[in-house]
């Protein structure tokens, strides 16, 4: 995992943790004095449930990690939870800090096999460690808190199937239709990204089609096949649309793009270009070449390269 979605899921926990400790240690008090007793127990957390935020269940557990209350949900009490052994949860592998608050990582429920997360509190008297409260949550009840993150546009190179990078000198570029048609099919990609709405676009050289995206529509994607990368009335199916003001990559630079894949996948016949994508809202390219391996950068990064160096990259 990269370091901006570790920064973006840390600050998200730091928020959720200082939302769910305050009342957890407040209920951990209440419990205290109560402990060993079952019925007890079950009526502080059946009081305290509404003051834990989203909480789906609350319980208690002995320091062995033995519950000894039933599960507390808004549903009532779930007697058949009373006594399970809680030793082999995730979240009970993990170390609560010395101020007696963890916030688990997340995890797959046994209940319903969905993300959840859990809270522990410790239960003190005194001076004695009595055991745990623990609250558990759904993460569909979470609010995000965070920011959304914004993806790196730093370069990224990420290895594929490693049968492929064993094979790759064993094999050699087979001229696909959309090859012999590259130019025309640049023209009409232009066409679509600067005056047509399109805004994403994976070309597949190998299988000579592209897989579009348009902003009119952009939860459904389309996919034009080499007759219609090669036929410029493509283009009146689609409305004129001004090139939005919101994109990374400037116009009049698309074709460059568009064109430096199309050199890409030409330079090497043995290492080279399977497919590519563009997104002129991240400024986000993608290059795959026939080793499986794929790059990630800008599109600046990309136009700032040379053939030498791609293809030196790829290999």
């Amino acid at each position: 995992m990269n370091e901006i979605l570790k920064t973006a899921i840390h600050h998200q926990r730091v928020a959720l943790a200082g939302m769910l400790s305050p009342p957890l240690a407040e209920l951990a008090q209440q419990c205290a004095n109560v402990w060993g007793s079952r019925e007890q127990l079950d009526s502080v957390l059946r009081d305290g449930l509404r003051s834990v935020p989203h909480c789906l269940f609350l319980y208690a557990m002995d320091a062995n990690s033995i519950q000894i209350s039933d599960n507390v949900g808004v549903g009532g009490l779930l007697p058949e939870y009373f006594g399970r052994d809680r030793s082999g949860r995730p979240y009970m592998r993990e170390s609560v800090p010395p101020w007696g608050f963890l916030l688990s990582d997340a995890y797959l429920s046994l209940r319903v096999n969905r993300p959840s997360l859990t809270a522990l509190q410790i239960v003190r008297r005194d001076e004695e460690m009595l055991g745990y409260i623990a609250a558990d949550f759904d993460l569909r009840d979470l609010p995000v808190s965070a920011e959304r993150y914004e993806e790196s546009v730093d370069w990224r190179q990420i290895k594929g199937d490693p049968s492929i990078r064993g094979t790759v000198f064993q094999q050699h570029r087979t001229e696909s239709v959309i090859d012999r048609n590259m130019e025309s099919a640049c023209a009409i990609l232009q066409e679509l990204f600067a005056d047509r709405g399109l805004f994403q676009a994976v070309i597949h050289f190998s299988s000579s089609r592209s897989t579009v995206w348009f902003m009119e529509d952009p939860y459904r994607y389309r996919i034009l096949d080499h007759e219609a990368l090669s036929d410029p009335d493509i283009c009146l199916l689609y409305p004129r649309v001004p090139y939005p003001d919101e994109a990374v990559i400037p116009r009049q630079d698309v074709l460059k793009v568009l064109n430096g894949m199309r050199q890409l996948r030409m330079a090497d016949e043995t290492l080279y270009l399977r497919s590519s994508s563009i997104n002129i809202f991240n400024g986000m390219i993608s290059l795959t070449f026939s080793c499986d391996g794929t790059h990630y950068m800008s599109w600046r990064e990309f136009l700032d390269k040379d053939m030498t160096f791609w293809v030196g990259c790829a290999a």
